[in-house]
Parts: C-alpha cells; sequence; structure tokens
C-alpha cells in the first residue's frame, strides 16, 4: 500500500518541482507547470493558494526613487520541539519562503512572540531557526519573550529592544509596547506564575499594555531629527490604538504616541500580537495588523476597527489555515500597499487609497466565507 503523505509534505514536494523545473520555463509552459501542480493538488483535496508557489515578498518599498523590500514574519509562539514541533514547522515554513525570495528582501524583521512562555530554551530554538535566513534579521519582542526573566535572554540573543534606524529615505521605530504595571512583587508570584499570567487572554490581574513615559520621551527624542516629510514606519507588537481591551489587545498609552507621531505627513503603524487581519486609521496613521505563524485569533465581539476587512473564518481541520505572512509595497509618497498571503488561501490585498479614502475608495473584495 502507498504510503500517505500529509498536505504539508505534499505541498513542500510540489513547490520544490515546480522551483526545479523554473529555470528550464518560458512564461507559458511556466503557467502551464503551475496549473497542472494546482490541480493535482486539488485532486487530492488539497487547497491550494494561488500564491503558495511563490516567494513571500512581504515588503517593497520605493522611496526617493529607489525600491527595496523587506519581509516580516510574526507570532510563531514555540515550544520546545518534543512538546510541539507544529509551531516549528510553521516558522520554518516562512524561513523558507523568505529565502526563496528572488532578490532577496534588504532585512527581515521579526514581530515579536518568539517564544511561548518565553524559556531559554524557546528563545534560543527561535533564534537557531531565525539563523537561517538568508538577509539580516531586525528583531521585535512581545510578551510571551519577556515575562519569564524581564527580557533578560531575550536581549542578550538580540539586543535592546527598542531602537531606530533609516533606510533608503524611510525612518523606522521599533518599540517595546507590552510593557505591565507590577501585579506579581505583591502578590509573591514566582517567574513562571507571571509569565503564564500574561500568556493568558483574559484575566483580571493584569494591567493593559502600555509603551511607558520614558519610552515615549525617547521616541520624541529620536523623531526630533527627522523632517515631517521623512516617511516613517513603526513596528510594534501591540496595537498602538484601542482595540478591545479584555483580551489586552489594548495599549493604554496608544494616543500619546499617536500624539508624537502626529506632525509627520505619512506614517504607518504595522503589529502582531493580534493573529488576524486588521486595518485602521486614526488620523494621519495607517495601521496593519500582522498574521501568526502559529494559530489564528478569531475577532473581537467588539470594537473592531471599521477599516478592516475580516479574513474568512479558517477551516479547524487544517492547521495552516488562517495563518501566513504578508507583502507591504510602499510607494514613493511613503503609503503602503498591505497583501496579506493568507497560507492556503488566496492573497487579500489593502491599497492605500482605501486607508488615505477612508474606506470610500478600493475597497478590496469581501471574503466569500463566512468570516470568524
Amino acid at each position: 500500500m502507498p504510503r500517505r503523505k500529509d498536505p504539508e509534505t505534499r505541498w513542500y514536494e510540489e513547490r520544490d518541482e515546480l522551483f526545479r523545473a523554473l529555470p528550464h520555463l518560458d512564461r507559458r509552459s511556466f503557467m502551464k507547470v503551475a496549473a497542472a501542480a494546482a490541480s493535482a493538488a486539488l485532486v487530492n483535496g488539497v487547497a491550494v493558494n494561488p500564491t503558495s508557489f511563490s516567494t513571500v515578498r512581504v515588503a517593497d518599498a520605493t522611496t526617493a526613487g529607489e525600491a527595496f523590500t523587506f519581509a516580516y514574519i510574526s507570532d510563531s509562539h514555540l515550544y520546545d520541539r518534543t512538546l510541539n514541533d507544529r509551531f516549528v514547522n510553521a516558522l520554518m515554513r516562512a524561513v523558507d519562503d523568505v529565502n526563496r525570495m528572488d532578490p532577496q528582501p534588504d532585512f527581515v524583521l521579526y514581530g515579536g512572540d518568539l517564544a511561548q512562555l518565553g524559556q531559554a530554551s524557546e528563545l534560543d530554538l527561535g533564534a537557531q531557526i531565525l539563523k537561517d535566513l538568508r538577509a539580516p534579521v531586525r528583531m521585535m519582542v512581545g510578551e510571551h519573550d519577556w515575562f519569564l526573566d524581564m527580557g533578560e535572554k531575550w536581549k542578550s540573543l538580540f539586543g535592546e529592544e527598542t531602537y531606530s534606524f533609516d533606510h533608503k529615505g524611510v525612518h523606522f521605530v521599533t518599540l517595546m509596547s507590552v510593557h505591565e504595571k507590577d501585579f506579581w512583587t505583591e502578590r509573591k508570584m514566582t517567574p513562571m506564575e507571571r509569565m503564564l499570567t500574561v500568556a493568558g487572554l483574559d484575566n483580571g490581574m493584569q494591567s493593559r499594555f502600555e509603551v511607558t513615559a520614558p519610552q515615549r520621551e525617547w521616541l520624541k527624542n529620536d523623531l526630533a531629527k527627522v523632517s515631517a516629510d521623512t516617511p516613517v514606519i513603526v513596528f510594534s507588537h501591540s496595537p498602538l490604538y484601542h482595540y478591545y481591551e479584555p483580551w489586552n489587545f489594548w495599549t493604554v498609552d496608544a494616543p500619546e504616541v499617536q500624539a508624537i507621531l502626529k506632525k509627520f505627513k505619512t506614517v504607518t503603524v504595522i503589529h502582531g500580537h493580534t493573529h488576524q487581519m486588521l486595518t485602521n486609521r486614526v488620523g494621519n496613521i495607517h495601521f496593519h495588523g500582522m498574521l501568526s505563524t502559529a494559530w489564528p485569533w478569531p475577532y473581537a465581539p467588539e470594537g473592531l476597527p471599521a477599516l478592516t476587512v475580516q479574513m474568512n473564518r479558517p477551516d479547524p481541520f487544517d492547521p495552516n489555515d488562517g495563518c501566513g505572512d504578508g507583502q507591504v509595497n510602499v510607494g514613493a509618497a511613503g503609503l503602503v500597499d498591505k497583501v496579506y498571503n493568507l497560507w492556503n488561501r488566496n492573497p487579500i490585498s489593502v491599497p492605500s487609497g482605501y486607508l488615505a479614502s477612508n474606506g470610500k475608495k478600493d475597497r478590496p473584495p469581501t471574503p466569500t466565507l463566512t468570516s470568524f
């Protein structure tokens, strides 16, 4: 009896076969091979994303007449491999996708929550996997990486959690947005009790996330040297707006951070944490929530940003459904087109004109399946 292969194995085999054939194909042949591969997958019951054979180009930027690309991976929530290898395989799939980009991205931004419980072995495993990336990696911290030892291990591997850099005409800022007020000392909680409390979604013990006054002061000083005409892209783990407090999607001092960014003509904030397609606009700031490689979250029962184009309800029998990466195309004016590359589904694009017109123009196609 022939050995039955799981969908992920078949997906990799089919993609590898296509890439081996690519150097020898013209455009017509390429389309023929891609269609044949897709048909074969469908016959075998595998849902096919038309882009699943393509590289994950997470961002294209054109500033000051120069184009560049950066990649984005987020929310892998790694356990030790002996406890859970599905999340490990998902992160390896994302790394493999980025390594297949041609040309390679200028850098890769990792968006936080590399580990599930902040343990050294989880962070070491994540660092080891990310070392396989061909492009340089810039890191951002999430609450799952931090609250076991208050960031000591994470910083020993990746450096400071707050920093900025300039790249081809764009000023980038990476913030640590998941500080919390001390709820553990008075209760005499162990480090793991503290970590497990923060890792829970809904409890009355922990405080809401915040950037904090010292970091906001750092941001003011950092941006004081930047022209108001310079496009600014900010990376934060939690959303820098108020979204559903009970699940701690809420960043308390987000309005104060928005006020600091108000002087700039073009500002984009890209965040992780929510594991959802999220689109929001507050004044001059365009917000995009990124997908997770580990699992999707349902949408909150209230407070969903009005501009959000909701992703379809994931198939509970498909561990990769609702997960994936994205592509951000930054135009010469600094506005971005966001493309969500959902693994096993069609990509969904949220163009800059949709946000700039507050949803009056360029509305993305509505998903055909029930949202969640």
